[in-house]
């Protein structure tokens, strides 16, 4: 068996307990539509997040894009270049306009002074993401969406248990939207959520990712697919009893890469932001020009030695093709995104990643 090292790996439950809940699947015939395990996983969410309104969704772009219609978004949307190709992918999906500003050097999120830079009389909606699990500047964000009377949602798909001066990250904007992909901190296979600020933005969202549908015989809204299968309930349901110990785990790795790479030249890892609950999704490091070798050398070296760290994110979003032509898309106007996107560099963490390979990692790193 290969004994390469990648940036995640799926946490897995015992088998014989998600047996348990196929064995019960199999007993009822409920496969989907809002099944019993659906319900008590989203009841389950609700009491874990600290969040009172909460979506489970089939993953998380449809929440995303189904977050934006439900808040009747319209016109330009405020995001950051850095992130997922997801997070702008959704807003153009709605047939939006993604208005990309520079990000904080620090933290990598959005810069609140270059969002309030960019306000148009076409902006309708903000969308920042908590970088790397990093939440957001949450209060100037909401402060600037009131001013101005904007709809914020939230990417929350790396903030899952992240929690801020005030609780729950979640509870900020008028939605927040998680990822449960196999890649997350919690997953559900594929999967996703949306958090809501009011039981009527909810029920407005459960009848979007039901078709629109408004009972058995009434559509209201051009709605989507966006249901969760028993199967991914249930599977959501056995993660949930062992994501503590997982997030522990995450975060017994974080703090010996810390210890291990403290004082090395070139090598600034990424702190704490304002965070008073972290869920460790990810190790990022920046590479800088005292280090010997160059981000992209470093990443082939290690690769080279069977250690697998990712780029995220590079190449920045408005890189792409498609975002090319907007004129927020200059690179020249985004120079801190641009800068982080060509030093960044995540290192494997995982709660199967052990104290050796943690040591192994940083001896690529070290031993040059």
């Amino acid at each position: 068996m290969s004994n390469d090292i990648f940036v995640t790996r799926p946490s897995m439950p015992p088998l014989s307990e998600f047996t348990e809940y196929l064995e019960k699947i199999w007993d009822s015939g409920v496969l989907s539509n809002s099944g019993p395990f659906h319900q008590q996983l989203e009841a389950e969410l609700q009491n874990f997040l600290g969040v009172e309104h909460i979506s489970i969704f089939n993953n998380g772009t449809i929440a995303l894009m189904t977050a934006l219609r439900a808040l009747n978004v319209s016109g330009e949307v405020i995001t950051t270049p850095y992130s997922f190709i997801a997070t702008s992918h959704a807003v153009l999906w709605n047939g939006n306009v993604p208005v990309f500003v520079d990000i904080d050097p620090a933290s990598l999120n959005m810069d609140p002074a270059a969002i309030e830079a960019a306000i148009t009389e076409k902006t309708s909606a903000i969308m920042p993401v908590h970088c790397y699990g990093h939440p957001a500047d949450v209060d100037a964000i909401d402060e600037i969406a009131a001013k101005h009377d904007l709809k914020v949602v939230y990417d929350a798909a790396h903030a899952f248990g992240v929690e801020c001066h005030c609780g729950s990250v979640l509870n900020h904007g008028d939605a927040s939207v998680l990822s449960f992909h196999a890649t997350k901190v919690f997953n559900t296979f594929e999967g996703g959520a949306i958090v809501s600020k009011t039981p009527e933005l909810k029920a407005y969202v459960d009848q979007l990712k039901n078709f629109g549908h408004a009972g058995e015989t009434k559509v209201v809204a051009t709605g989507l697919n966006g249901k969760v299968s028993e199967v991914n309930a249930a599977f959501g349901l056995v993660q949930l009893r062992h994501v503590k110990e997982a997030l522990s785990r995450r975060g017994e790795i974080d703090a010996q890469y810390r210890a291990s790479l403290d004082g090395v030249k070139g090598v600034t890892c990424l702190g704490d932001t304002n965070e008073s609950v972290a869920n460790f999704a990810y190790f990022p490091v920046l590479i800088g020009a005292e280090f010997p070798l160059s981000r992209d050398e470093l990443y082939e070296h290690m690769k080279a030695h069977g250690v697998h760290p990712r780029r995220y994110f590079y190449p920045l979003i408005p890189e792409f093709e498609m975002y090319q032509n907007l004129p927020t898309a200059r690179l020249q106007l985004l120079p801190n995104a641009y800068r982080a996107s060509r030093e960044i560099l995540c290192l494997p963490i995982y709660p199967d990643l052990s104290n050796d390979s943690v040591d192994r990692i940083v001896a690529l790193m070290t031993d040059l």
